[in-house]
């Protein structure tokens, strides 16, 4: 399963960088000027998956969005993603000291143009990352681990005011190996507010 979380992204990666070696566009000086940069906060909920109440517990979520300046039209609208969350509110009294802290970067596209709705901006994600992870054990010495971290996920920006968009988005986390041979899938939701520094232009 590992290899496949991988070979995703990175059979994205080549046919993205296959694209951008065979195309090439002029863009507008008006829209040169504009950076292709969004960043916001949100807050998140997510499911454990794991422990015996089935508990969810929140946390907060930053994200910042960069998208590629010069691509085929096809490619308007991708870019990567940076995000961080920490996961550390409400934990569960069956998982006393629960916390999942994730940082990750990957692909991320989003369609700038929906349709009727110009104010609507869907998007679409792959991000890996590095995670750590509190938890409770009987073990002295054992209370804590780490794990490369893959994500999927989706979500979509609604415009409120000039460039900023409330954003809201669900995303599924596979760590593997932990506890054993079993791949831990805590998933969840972050809603919250993003600032874009590019609104307006195509891109």
């Amino acid at each position: 399963m590992r290899r496949k979380l991988i070979f995703v992204p990175v059979l994205a990666l080549g046919f993205v960088g296959a694209a951008l070696s065979a195309h090439s566009q002029v863009v507008p000086s008006a829209e040169e000027a504009k950076l292709p940069l969004t960043i916001g906060a949100g807050f998140s909920n997510f499911s454990l998956d794991w422990g015996i109440t089935g508990p969810r517990m929140n946390g907060y979520t930053l994200w910042g969005d960069w998208r590629f300046p010069r691509v085929p039209p096809a490619l308007h609208g991708l870019g990567i993603q940076l995000e961080g969350r920490d996961v550390l509110w409400n934990a569960p009294s069956d998982l006393p000291g629960h916390r999942m802290t994730t940082g990750s970067g990957g692909v991320i596209y989003q369609w700038r143009s929906w349709g009727r709705l110009p104010r609507v901006r869907p998007y679409a994600k792959y991000l890996i990352g590095f995670g750590s992870i509190s938890f409770p054990t009987n073990s002295p010495t054992y209370k804590h681990d780490t794990r490369t971290v893959y994500e999927p996920g989706g979500g979509v920006d609604v415009l409120a005011w000039s460039r900023f968009s409330v954003r809201a988005e669900y995303v599924y986390q596979f760590w593997p190996n932990m506890f054993g041979a079993g791949t831990l899938t805590p998933n969840g939701f972050s809603v919250g507010s993003v600032y874009d520094f590019g609104r307006g232009s195509n891109r």
